[in-house]
Formats: C-alpha cells, sequence, structure tokens
C-alpha cells in the first residue's frame, strides 16, 4: 500500500485534461472541506454582525500575504531552485537559507507595523465598524490574524522545494489540513474562548498547512537557517527573485485591494452584508477553483515549454484547448448554479441561525457572481498564456485595471440602486429578494462580474492581435455550449416544479433531493443536446474519463 502511494506521487503527467481532470479532485475535496466551513459558520452566526467581524478581519492579513510571500511564490522558486539543485544540494541548500531568511525577516517587519497600526487601518477601510460594538473584536481577530500570512508564506516556501522533488501529494494535501484547522475551531474553540476562538483556528489551520511538509524539508536536509550574513553575499539572488516576483505581486495585491474596499463599501450597509457578499463569493469560487484554476494550472507547464522551443503553433493549441473546455464546463455550471442557486445554498448554508432571507440573498449574490465564471475562468488562463511567453506587463496592466474597475462599478451601481427605484425594482424582482433588507449589497457581485467580463474581453482581443485566428476558433464551443446550457437550464427549471410536488423542501433531504434530480436531468439532456450537435469536446472528455486520469502527476497550485 505504501509503495502504491509513492508510486502515485512520482508519475509524470500524461495529459492536459487528465492532469487537470486529477488536480480538480484535489481541488474538489479542498472545497468540500470550505463548504463545510462555511456551512458551520452559517449555522452557529448566521449573515449577521459576528461574521461580518470574522470576515473582514481577514482583509489586511491578506494584503500582507499577497504582496509579501509572493517572494516565495512556487511559480516564481521552481526554476531557481530546479537550477540549484542541477549545481549540488548544497547550492540548493545556501539558496534556500538566503531566500528564507530575507522573507522572513519581511514577513516579520511588515506583520510587526499591521499590528501596531490596526486600529488605524480598521478605522480607515471599515468605516462601518467605528460605531459597532465589535470594533475591539475586529482589531483583536485582525492581530491575531497576522500570524497567518507568516505561516503560509512558509509553507510557499517550502511547497517550492517539495514540487521540485515530485512530493506533490503533500501540498496538495496542505489546503485540505487548513480547513480542517478553522473547523476545528469552531467546533472546540469557540465554545471555550468564544470569538477569538475563531481566530486562533485559523492560525492553528495554517500551521497545519505548513507542518505537513516538515518531515520531508528536514529529512532532506532543506530546513533553512537564519543567515543574516548570507543575504548580502546573495543579495543578487534576491534581487532576481523579487524582480521576477513583482509583477504577479502587484496583480494578486491589486485583486485584493480590490476586494478590500469591496469589503469596505459593505461595511457600511445592513449587518449581514459583509457575510453574504464572502458567503457567495466562497460558493462562485468552487466552480472557479476546479475549472478555471484546474485548466489554467495544469497548461502552464506545457505552454512555457512549447513557447520555449519556438513551437508557437502548438502553443496555440494548447491554448485553444484549454479555452475551449473552460467555456464548455463553465457556461453550464453557469446555467445550473443560477437555476439551483436557492437549492445549492439552502443545502450548504442553509442551518441553524441561517434562515430564509439570508437564503435568498445570498443565493441572489451567487447568482451575480457565478455569471462571470467562464471570464474569470479564461482570464486566469489567458494571463498564464502571457506569463508562459515571458510577458508579465500587459495581464498586470489588464488585472490592475479590472481590480479599480470593479470598485468603480460598483460604487455606481450602489448610488443607481438608491437613487433609482425602477432599476431597484428590477434587480430585486428579476433575482426574487423583493421585501428582504440590504439587497443593495447586490451591487458588489454585479460590479465585480461586469469588471471580470471586460478583463476576458481585453485579454482576448490582445490574443487575438498578438495570435491571429485564436477568436474564432472557439466561437463554435462557445455557441454550442451555451445552446445547450440554456435548454439543461429551461429543463432543469421545469423539474424544479415538478420535484417541488414530490419532495418537502421544508427538510434538508427534500430540497437536497429537489435541486439534485432536477439538475440530473437538466445535465442528460444538456448532454444529448451536445452530441447532436456533434461537440468535440464531450467526446474528448469522454476518452479522458476512460484513460485512467488519476493516475496522472499531481500538479498542486498555489493556495492564494
Amino acid at each position: 500500500m505504501v509503495r502504491r502511494i509513492f508510486n502515485f506521487i512520482h508519475r509524470e503527467i500524461n495529459g492536459l485534461h487528465e492532469a487537470a481532470y486529477l488536480l480538480g479532485i484535489f481541488a474538489l475535496l479542498s472545497q468540500v472541506l470550505a463548504l463545510a466551513r462555511d456551512r458551520l459558520l452559517a449555522y452557529f452566526f448566521g449573515a449577521g454582525a459576528i461574521l461580518d467581524t470574522y470576515y473582514t478581519a481577514f482583509k489586511i492579513p491578506d494584503i500582507i500575504f499577497v504582496s509579501t510571500a509572493s517572494i516565495v511564490s512556487i511559480y516564481i522558486l521552481i526554476p531557481f531552485l530546479t537550477e540549484k539543485s542541477s549545481v549540488s544540494k548544497s547550492a540548493e541548500r545556501d539558496f534556500i537559507s538566503v531566500i528564507f531568511s530575507a522573507f522572513f525577516l519581511l514577513i516579520v517587519f511588515v506583520s510587526a507595523i499591521a499590528f501596531v497600526l490596526t486600529p488605524q487601518f480598521v478605522k480607515i477601510f471599515f468605516p462601518g465598524f467605528i460605531d459597532s460594538a465589535y470594533l475591539n473584536d475586529l482589531i483583536l481577530f485582525t492581530r491575531i490574524l497576522l500570524l497567518q500570512p507568516i505561516f503560509l508564506g512558509i509553507s510557499n516556501l517550502f511547497a517550492s522545494i517539495t514540487q521540485v522533488h515530485r512530493k506533490f501529494i503533500l501540498y496538495a494535501l496542505s489546503p485540505i489540513l487548513y480547513n480542517l484547522g478553522i473547523i476545528a475551531g469552531i467546533i472546540f474553540l469557540y465554545p471555550i474562548f468564544g470569538f477569538i476562538g475563531l481566530g486562533i483556528g485559523v492560525v492553528f489551520g495554517a500551521i497545519f498547512h505548513l507542518s505537513i511538509q516538515l518531515p520531508f524539508i528536514i529529512k532532506g536536509g532543506f530546513f533553512p537557517k537564519i543567515a543574516i550574513k548570507m543575504i548580502v553575499r546573495k543579495l543578487n539572488d534576491i534581487k532576481k527573485v523579487i524582480f521576477l516576483s513583482l509583477p504577479r505581486t502587484l496583480a494578486l495585491s491589486a485583486h485584493q485591494i480590490s476586494l478590500l474596499l469591496l469589503i469596505s463599501l459593505a461595511s457600511v450597509m445592513t449587518n449581514g452584508s459583509i457575510a453574504v457578499f464572502s458567503f457567495s463569493f466562497n460558493l462562485q469560487s468552487v466552480p472557479l477553483t476546479i475549472i478555471g484554476v484546474s485548466y489554467s494550472v495544469a497548461a502552464f507547464p506545457t505552454l512555457v515549454r512549447l513557447f520555449s522551443n519556438g513551437e508557437k503553433e502548438y502553443f496555440l493549441e494548447q491554448m485553444l484547448a484549454a479555452a475551449k473546455h473552460i467555456i464548455f464546463w463553465s457556461f453550464p455550471t453557469v446555467i445550473l448554479f443560477i437555476v439551483l442557486r436557492a437549492q445549492i445554498v439552502r443545502v450548504i448554508l442553509g442551518s441553524g441561525e441561517f434562515d430564509w432571507s439570508d437564503t435568498r440573498l445570498t443565493a441572489a449574490s451567487l447568482a451575480l457572481f457565478v455569471v462571470s465564471l467562464a471570464a474569470q475562468g479564461l482570464v486566469l488562463l489567458f494571463a498564464r498564456g502571457y506569463y508562459a511567453t515571458g510577458n508579465t506587463k500587459k495581464p498586470l496592466i489588464f488585472n490592475v485595471i479590472a481590480a479599480i474597475l470593479a470598485v468603480i462599478f460598483s460604487f455606481i451601481l450602489i448610488k443607481l440602486f438608491a437613487a433609482n427605484d425602477t432599476f431597484r425594482y428590477f434587480i430585486e424582482v428579476l433575482l426574487r429578494v423583493e421585501n428582504i433588507e440590504g439587497t443593495s449589497v447586490l451591487m458588489l457581485p454585479l460590479g465585480y462580474s461586469i469588471a471580470m467580463f471586460l478583463n476576458a474581453i481585453a485579454l482576448w482581443l490582445a490574443l487575438q492581435r498578438d495570435f491571429n485566428s485564436f477568436s474564432q476558433t472557439l466561437s463554435r464551443t462557445f455557441f454550442q455550449s451555451i445552446s445547450s446550457s440554456i435548454i439543461m437550464g429551461f429543463v432543469a427549471y421545469g423539474f424544479l416544479t415538478i420535484f417541488k410536488g414530490l419532495f418537502n423542501i421544508n427538510t434538508f433531504w427534500g430540497i437536497f433531493s429537489q435541486g439534485l434530480f432536477a439538475g440530473i436531468v437538466g445535465i442528460a439532456v444538456g448532454v444529448f443536446m451536445l452530441i447532436i450537435l456533434g461537440n468535440k469536446e464531450v467526446v474528448e472528455v469522454w476518452k479522458s474519463l476512460h484513460s485512467k486520469f488519476w493516475k496522472a502527476d499531481v500538479i498542486a497550485p498555489e493556495q492564494e
């Protein structure tokens, strides 16, 4: 048994789709635990002031993490580690110690400053908490979470080492352990320490994220040392790493800052607005991770190899193949999530303090987020396509502009929603949230999705200009997928009504069965339509599922 696991870890990639599906399975396991975590939070607290405080406390530590831990990003360090390991093991160890020392000093320094200035940051960025009874809790919670970037950053560094030495499973398991730590905090630490116990659980999760990789790091002799003198001698290596990581750092930071500002807008809305926004964002992240992240990460190594070898025609083919499958999977997922949104939210979150109004509002927010699922997935792929060519400037510019536009659009829509009764009535009736308090929060996912659409279109047009006929070859897949998905949606919606009379939808199993069977019937009709239309992607999926894709090597994406 042990030998089989060892062989599994060292298998090579068999193909784009096989690697993407296997990566999707690991992502799915992590996301299932994340959903269990959210269900527990919803059960104990509902969409109210406590969870507003909880989710807000993550924002400043998250920005610190992406702005500093990107220095030890696996995408940046793996080429350096590969080069050093080819020279000698001592050269690799020295490089690890230098990068670890520089990162550790930087992250501790930045976190210490943030710790001191947390009260000022909270009052500036989250004005809705200034007069809140939870202001002091938010400050303390944020300070506790400042430990998280340190542990996760070190874990990122160790992940680069484990992947260079082909220990892929270790890092694939780390986000699972991270969520287990948070769940343990909710179940065991909250009853003992109260609200602060939730923060301690998050820190434990980050420690678990790191600790799973420690045995190999120690056994392999790669555990780094604080080497201040070596930093001076190896300053050129540090400069190279920082220079290469800078575009990625700016892009990730821009996205996190935009989310922080969206939370800032939500902080002055009705209690529970931040929780609704965060719950729906987390839910839409599940299909995005399984589809968009999986394909973009699985395609990246091949794209780098093809472009570096001058095989631009095959490079384009690989990009197109990944883009087609992102579209192929995204459109039916979008339609199903929109049609079954209430069932999805009620099954995953609907318990305890999370009432029917919370469900309807979160479901509406989810629909507005998920409508841009294909766009978000394509942005991830197109950005990595440009990274593979060595062009980091173009996706950086587009992503920063999109992050700015997400905030601007949301702000304008909030003003329009408040000033225009016709627009507000249209949105509320369309999403079935009339007579519910706090519907203005829906303008945040709407503004975000519009920005993601524009980002995808901009990158698409840029690729069309750089690689001729790129868009034209996607049109057939686009038409077939959207056509079958619309028909699938109508069928699923119709069977929701039919199954409503067969199941007691006031119970968990009743509403679960209603959504499940309506979705299955809709999917069956959608697949049948794709076969009639002669869709090539459905044939490729069928072949991949019969090629033992679970034997493909695991490519673990960086946890951001």
